[in-house]
């Protein structure tokens, strides 16, 4: 049988502003914005896309900005930190970067192999910069951050739920993942093919309370899977294991389907094809409103509501 799961593919988070957004995103960590388009539930409302190059599955950060959005809490039930990804030697340029920028961080400390640099976005989301030696892939220097020091894509995702183990059946047993690591307070799992990206850690803080959903919270985090085929393959195995799986959802660059891991979490499996450069040059990614066709007629509309951005 095919691999079915290859490790992560984007991570979508609620927001504020998202002008705000753009700047923390796209200058001060150096993402690349692949994709502006709209949340197809509620037109009024960006989607917006952050990634390498061409917004290779791995590497792609989502957010729906809501001007003015409660602040939500971190806590059990969610993915509550984001890791990603830098060179090995580059944590002390990240370190004056982010100092730079005004950016809330920690000093950095070491964790098994990697150096861990915690951040906070301007909503509060919890992120990491982890700096390790088995990251290959090539981060875009396209930006203002230089390629060698900038973010190859994700590194993993900490999730947080009351019963991990639980959690850790279900990706060990229906969707792949193997155990890398079982200490207390941190259980480390990763992808059965090993790839970058791909790790889970199901750890939490004391006395986590419930976590409440709002600006600065992960709405949910997707899986890769290579096609259509191997996302039919990994439904039934999900269904077959009592999970309440949606039907397959055309979100125009991937399709996807979603379910409620049993610590309460939202994960999607979402497939690689057909990728952001459907309706854009690699040149113009993330230039231009880019809506779904039964949209369209509605874009003067839409245009209308959507706070510009830069």
């Amino acid at each position: 049988m095919s691999q079915l799961i290859n490790g992560l593919h984007h991570i979508t988070a609620l927001g504020g502003h998202p002008q705000t957004n753009v700047d923390f995103y796209s200058k001060t960590l150096g993402l690349r914005l692949v994709k502006k388009t709209i949340n197809f539930d509620a037109t009024d409302v960006y989607h917006l896309y952050y990634g390498d190059e061409t917004g290779q599955p791995g590497t792609i950060m989502t957010f729906f900005p809501y001007p003015g959005i409660q602040r939500g809490r971190i806590g059990t039930g969610q993915v509550i930190i984001t890791s990603f990804s830098i060179p090995n030697d580059s944590i002390d340029y990240w370190a004056r970067r982010l100092e730079e920028h005004k950016v809330s961080f920690q000093s950095p400390s070491r964790r098994g192999d990697e150096t861990v640099l915690p951040l906070e976005d301007p909503d509060g989301l919890l992120l990491e910069l982890v700096a390790g030696e088995n990251d290959q892939r090539k981060g875009w220097g396209g930006g203002e951050v230089p390629e060698e020091h900038a973010i190859r894509g994700f590194f993993g995702v900490t999730i947080c739920v009351v019963n991990p183990k639980a959690t850790q059946h279900l990706l060990t047993n229906t969707m792949e993942y193997s155990v890398v690591s079982d200490k207390p307070g941190r259980i480390r799992l990763q992808a059965s093919n090993g790839s970058p990206g791909s790790i889970v850690d199901l750890a939490c803080p004391p006395n986590a309370q419930r976590g409440l959903s709002g600006g600065g919270t992960i709405h949910h985090v997707a899986f890769s899977t290579d096609s259509d085929e191997t996302q039919r393959q990994i439904r039934e195995k999900l269904v077959d294991a009592g999970m309440q799986v949606t039907q397959v959802l055309d979100r125009q660059y991937f399709h996807s389907i979603y379910f409620r891991e049993p610590g309460g979490v939202l994960f999607e499996v979402a497939t690689n094809p057909p990728g952001f450069i459907k309706d854009e040059e690699v040149a113009d990614l993330g230039t231009a409103l880019k809506l779904p066709p039964w949209e369209e007629k509605n874009r003067k509309s839409i245009e209308q509501n959507l706070i510009p951005i830069r």
